[in-house]
C-alpha cells in the first residue's frame, strides 16, 4: 500500500523531469538546427553574391569589349568620312585647277588675238596715214592744177571768173567722185575679206550643227465627233452645255454645218488646247452635263499645265543650260503654244540658243551662258497678251524677278535694239535671233504684205538716179538693180548700192536682211554687111 502510494507520488516528478530533459534536448536540437540553417543560408548567400560578382565582372568585360569595338568602328567610320571628304576636296581642287588652267589658256589666246589685232590696226593705221599723205599730195596737185586751169581758161576762153570757177569745180567734182567711189570700194573689199570670212565660218558652223523642224500653230482647232448627234449633246438643253464650256474655258465654240466636227476659236492657244482636250474626253465618256464638263475642264487644265512643265524641262535638257526656277520653267513651256509669223516661239528660242552657243564657243565665250540667254530672250512673249507692255519689257521684268544672270537680262533687253548690248553674248543673241527668223521657211507672212514689200523695194530702187530697171527676188531677200551704163560708171555702182541700202533701212520694216546687188553692163554691137 505504501509502495503503491510512493510510486504514484514519484511518477509526476519523473514525468516532469523527462519533460524538462526532452525540452532541453529539443531546444538544443532546435538551436543546432537554427545554427546549421543560418550557416547554410550565409553560405548560399555568399555563393550567390560571388556568382553575381562574377556575372557582373563578365558583363563589365563584355560591355568593355563592345564599347571598344564600337569605338573602333566609329573611329573607322570617321576616318573613312574624312578620307572621302579629303578625296572630294582634292577632286574639287583639281577641277578648279583645271578650270583656272583653261581660263588662263583662254586669256592667253585672247591676249595673243588682241596683240595680233593691235598689230593689224597698227598696219592699217600706217596704211591710212600713207593714204592720207598721198591724198594730201594729190589735193595739193589738184589745187595747183585748178589754179593753172583757172588762169588758162580765163586767158584763152575769156570766161568770167565765176564761169571759169564753175567749169573747174564741175571737173574736180567728177574726178573726186570717181576717186572717192574707188576708195570706198577698195576699203569695203578689204573689210569683207577680213571680217566676212570669219563671220561666215562661225555662222555657217552654227547653222550646220543644228537643224530642227518648225511647228506652225493656228488660231482655231477642230474637234472631230463620232456623229452629228453628238453636236446636240454638246450644245445641251437650251444651250446650257455649250455655255458652260465657253464660260469655263474662255473659248468660242462654233457649231456649223460641217459634218461631224466643231470649231474652237480663241486668241489664246493654251485655252484652246484645254477646251479641245475637255471636249475630246467628254465625247469619249458620253456623259455630258455641267458637272461633268467642269470636271473634264479641270482635268484638261491640269494636264496642259503638266505638259507646259514638260515642254520647259525638255527645252532646257535639249539645250543644256542647267537648272531653272520652276515658275520660269512653266512660263518657258507656254512658248510652245505661241507663234510669231507662223514660227513656233519655243522652237525659235531653242534655235537661237544653239546658234548663240556655237558662235560663243568659236569666240571663246561662255557657251552655256550664251545658250541660256538665247533660250530666254523671247520669254516675255509667253505673257504679253495678259499684261501691258512689249515682250522685251515683260521678259526683262520676269528675268529680274527670278534673279537671272545680268548678261541674260541684257541680252533679252537688247535683242531688238531697245537697249545697248553690254557683252559679246548679247550681240551673239541678236545675230542668232536674226538667223533663226530669216532662214528660208522659218516664218510665213500674208500675200498682201509680201507683195507690198516687193513693190516698195522696187519703188525705192527705181527712184534712184541712173537706175534703168530693178527686180526684187528671193522672196524679197534680194533686189537686183540694172543701171544705165552711160550715166553710172563702174566706181559709182558702189555709191548707188550704198544709197539704196540706206533708203531701204530708213523707209522699210522687214525681218532679216535684204541684199542689194547693182549691175552695170555696156555692150557694143555692130552688124557687118
Amino acid at each position: 500500500m505504501y509502495n503503491l502510494f510512493y510510486a504514484s507520488s514519484l511518477e509526476p516528478i519523473w514525468l516532469v523531469f523527462v519533460g524538462i530533459i526532452a525540452l532541453g534536448g529539443g531546444l538544443l536540437l532546435g538551436f543546432f538546427i537554427r545554427v546549421w540553417s543560418h550557416e547554410k543560408t550565409l553560405k548560399d548567400t555568399e555563393e550567390s553574391i560571388k556568382n553575381m560578382i562574377d556575372t557582373a565582372q563578365k558583363e563589365a568585360e563584355q560591355i568593355k569589349k563592345d564599347k571598344i569595338i564600337e569605338t573602333k568602328q566609329e573611329t573607322y567610320k570617321l576616318m573613312s568620312e574624312c578620307n572621302n571628304d579629303i578625296k572630294e576636296r582634292k577632286a574639287q581642287m583639281k577641277s578648279l585647277e583645271d578650270k583656272l588652267q583653261a581660263r588662263e589658256n583662254s586669256l592667253d589666246n585672247r591676249s595673243n588675238n588682241l596683240d595680233k589685232r593691235e598689230e593689224n590696226l597698227d598696219r592699217k593705221e600706217q596704211s591710212l596715214d600713207d593714204r592720207k599723205t598721198a591724198l594730201e599730195e594729190k589735193h595739193n596737185k589738184l589745187d595747183a592744177l585748178v589754179k593753172s586751169e583757172e588762169e588758162k581758161l580765163f586767158e584763152i576762153s575769156q570766161y568770167s571768173f565765176e564761169e571759169a570757177r564753175k567749169v573747174i569745180l564741175d571737173k574736180v567734182e567728177d574726178d573726186m567722185r570717181d576717186e572717192i567711189a574707188s576708195y570706198i570700194r577698195e576699203e569695203e573689199e578689204k573689210a569683207k575679206d577680213e571680217a566676212e570670212k570669219k563671220a561666215k565660218n562661225i555662222i555657217c558652223g552654227a547653222i550646220q550643227k543644228y537643224a530642227q523642224d518648225v511647228t506652225n500653230e493656228r488660231t482655231v482647232s477642230v474637234v472631230g465627233l463620232p456623229n452629228d448627234e453628238m453636236k446636240g449633246r454638246i450644245i445641251g438643253r437650251e444651250g446650257r452645255n455649250i455655255r458652260t464650256i465657253e464660260s469655263l474655258t474662255g473659248v468660242d465654240l462654233i457649231v456649223d454645218d460641217n459634218p461631224e466636227s466643231i470649231v474652237l476659236s480663241c486668241f489664246d492657244p493654251i485655252r484652246r488646247e484645254v477646251a479641245r482636250r475637255a471636249i475630246s474626253y467628254l465625247v469619249e465618256d458620253g456623259r455630258i452635263h455641267p458637272a461633268r464638263i467642269e470636271e473634264m475642264v479641270e482635268r484638261s487644265r491640269a494636264e496642259v499645265n503638266q505638259f507646259l512643265r514638260e515642254c520647259g524641262d525638255k527645252a532646257i535638257f535639249e539645250v543644256g543650260v542647267g537648272k531653272m526656277h520652276p515658275d520660269l520653267l512653266k512660263i518657258l513651256g507656254r512658248l510652245y503654244y505661241r507663234t510669231s509669223y507662223g514660227q513656233n516661239v519655243l522652237q525659235h528660242s531653242i534655235e537661237v540658243a544653239f546658234f548663240a552657243g556655237k558662235m560663243a564657243a568659236e569666240l571663246g565665250e561662255d557657251e552655256t551662258l550664251a545658250k541660256r540667254a538665247g533660250l530666254l530672250h523671247d520669254i516675255g512673249k509667253a505673257i504679253d497678251h495678259e499684261v501691258e507692255g512689249s515682250h522685251v519689257e515683260l521678259g526683262v521684268g520676269l528675268l529680274k524677278k527670278y534673279k537671272e544672270n545680268p548678261v541674260v537680262i541684257n541680252a533679252c533687253e537688247s535683242h531688238h535694239g531697245d537697249a545697248k548690248p553690254e557683252s559679246i553674248i548679247a550681240c551673239l543673241v541678236q545675230a542668232a535671233d536674226a538667223l533663226s527668223a530669216a532662214r528660208p521657211g522659218a516664218r510665213s507672212e500674208s500675200l498682201e504684205n509680201y507683195i507690198n514689200r516687193l513693190e516698195s523695194l522696187e519703188a525705192i530702187a527705181n527712184e534712184t538716179k541712173g537706175v534703168e530697171q530693178s527686180y526684187a527676188i528671193q522672196a524679197g531677200r534680194e533686189i537686183r538693180i540694172m543701171v544705165k551704163p552711160d550715166e553710172i560708171s563702174d566706181d559709182e555702182v558702189t555709191l548707188v548700192a550704198r544709197n539704196v541700202k540706206r533708203e531701204i533701212e530708213d523707209n522699210l520694216t522687214y525681218p532679216g536682211t535684204i541684199k542689194v546687188t547693182v549691175i552695170r553692163e555696156k555692150r557694143a554691137q555692130e552688124i557687118a554687111k
